[in-house]
């Protein structure tokens, strides 16, 4: 361990399920977007869809073992996932930059785990309800209401479809509430299965509603995201913002950080700022080849000036006859999700 003079801990059993689950994720929501590319068009997209949900629980199921300081950043590695099978199966280039943020991925998805904290061991629903009624993560919590708020009822109407940091920033405050909510009902729900009935518990539901609603506007405002701006500008700046401030309300939370050393907390920060790095990398040398010349990378994706997740793009989803473009943006929106 660096410095602080702690004795190095060993993974704990619940960080190494948590590590291979969000491994998992990362590896079935990676390659589903090579499945939906590669494959014949319908099945394709089954099978992709298939891969994600899988992913999706996986990852859904970490929560529940290891520290969202653990699995939220592991979540870079299904970019890596993507990279090189396109690499190798699709033939898409992956070039110098691009292999330089595989490596940087890796390396600092190493530091974290080998620095990660340790999973608190929790009884009941009720331990995890004083953790989330605590007055710092209520602050917290409030903050990110009052901001939501004012971005979707002030900013969005405003400057929503000309300031990518709106859309993105809503979705990224509300996601780190529901990465919360997912730790808590995931908890619960192991608990549970383990024999300690925590449905009997009205926390347990109240975790279970949170999750619904900040999961639908967390979705709700990345469509409009992706629908008003190109995905290699999207895809870092949500990702950086949606990492950091999740970790942010772990630690709050969950108290992450407490009876760790300053050399492992450190060594935690230095990690997350390669893998962040490593990620921009990633996206925008994947996401800007795709980018035709002729077009600006703040051209909106759909080709009317006003984009909305309306009709209109659900019927382009679905039309079989549609261009190779709008398939390829069909895909990225999967694999944004």
């Amino acid at each position: 361990m660096v410095g602080g003079g702690g004795a190095e801990q060993e993974l704990s059993a619940d960080n190494v399920k948590g590590i291979v689950l969000a491994l998992l994720s990362s590896g079935f929501i990676g390659g589903s977007f090579i499945i939906k590319k590669k494959g014949l068009r319908r099945a394709a997209v089954a099978s992709g869809i298939r891969a994600v949900i899988v992913g999706e629980v996986a990852n859904f199921v970490a929560y529940a073992f290891a520290p969202a300081v653990l699995v939220t950043p592991l979540g870079a590695l299904s970019i890596i996932v993507s990279a090189v099978l396109a690499h190798f199966i699709l033939n898409e280039r992956l070039h110098a930059l691009g292999i330089l943020g595989c490596v940087m991925c890796i390396a600092g998805s190493m530091v974290i785990v080998i620095h990660a904290p340790q999973e608190q061991e929790i009884t009941s629903v009720k331990e995890i309800w004083i953790m989330a009624t605590q007055p710092s993560f209520l602050l917290y919590v409030a903050s990110v209401v009052l901001v939501v708020s004012v971005l979707v009822f002030h900013f969005s109407p405003l400057c929503g479809q000309s300031n990518v940091l709106v859309y993105t920033a809503i979705c990224s405050l509300m996601g780190s509430l529901s990465v919360m909510s997912v730790k808590a009902l995931g908890t619960s729900l192991k608990l549970t299965f383990e024999g300690k009935n925590q449905l009997v518990y009205p926390e347990t539901w109240f975790f279970m509603l949170v999750v619904a609603i900040c999961v639908l506007t967390q979705m709700n405002y990345l469509n409009k995201a992706l629908d008003s701006f190109n995905t290699a500008i999207v895809s870092p700046i949500y990702y950086v913002m949606f990492t950091t401030l999740t970790i942010l309300a772990s630690i709050i939370m969950f108290k992450d950080w407490s009876g760790q050393s300053l050399g492992s907390i450190t060594s935690e920060i230095c990690g997350l700022i390669i893998v962040l790095s490593g990620t921009i990398l990633l996206h925008v040398t994947k996401d800007y080849e795709r980018i035709p010349q002729s077009r600006s990378i703040y051209a909106p994706l759909s080709p009317s000036s006003t984009p909305r997740l309306n009709g209109e793009l659900l019927r382009r989803i679905e039309d079989d006859a549609r261009s190779p473009e709008d398939e390829e943006k069909a895909l990225r929106r999967q694999e944004m999700y």
